[in-house]
């Protein structure tokens, strides 16, 4: 059997901020992100298993991406919490408290890296991270993919 890709598409609202950041994004503010993640593999040939067919199943997908991901950070306020707003705390001010810290500026380019890490720590053998791309607005996306990374 051939290998062949597939892919699964997500979707998750999220704000954050660009400290030291040129323009508007030092703010605060939201995106309306979409999410394409792709995984390579042969797809499983044995009648037996419920999964014949398959690379992988698509419900198995949304598992390890809600899981390591959208869970997380979907309508969630994002800060580096090396940065000085990860000294901010906004709950003070009624903002709610669902705050992630992260290790790093919340930039597509950095939200790719990691959430590639995130993905592949959790694939079934036999299956691998093709892609992901994440659209951050409906004319400017980033994209992770394998043939950049070996």
């Amino acid at each position: 059997m051939k290998t062949v890709r597939v892919t699964k598409q997500f979707t998750f609202e999220m704000a954050s901020a660009l400290p030291n950041y040129d323009g508007d994004c030092a703010n605060i503010h939201g995106h309306s992100y979409t999410m394409d993640v792709t995984l390579k593999g042969k797809p499983i040939e044995d009648v037996a298993n419920p999964k014949n067919g398959m690379v992988i199943d698509f419900g198995d997908i949304k598992k390890i991406v809600k899981t390591q991901i959208i869970d997380e950070l979907d309508h969630a306020l994002v800060v580096n919490k090396n940065s000085a707003h990860g000294k901010f705390d906004p709950t003070i001010y009624g903002f709610g408290n669902k705050i992630i810290y992260l290790p790093y500026q919340p930039t597509v380019e950095n939200m790719l890296s990691d959430f590639a890490e995130r993905i592949i720590s959790n694939l079934p053998d036999g299956v691998s991270l093709y892609s992901i791309k994440i659209r951050e607005t409906g004319t400017a996306y980033g994209e992770w993919n394998i043939d950049d990374n070996q």
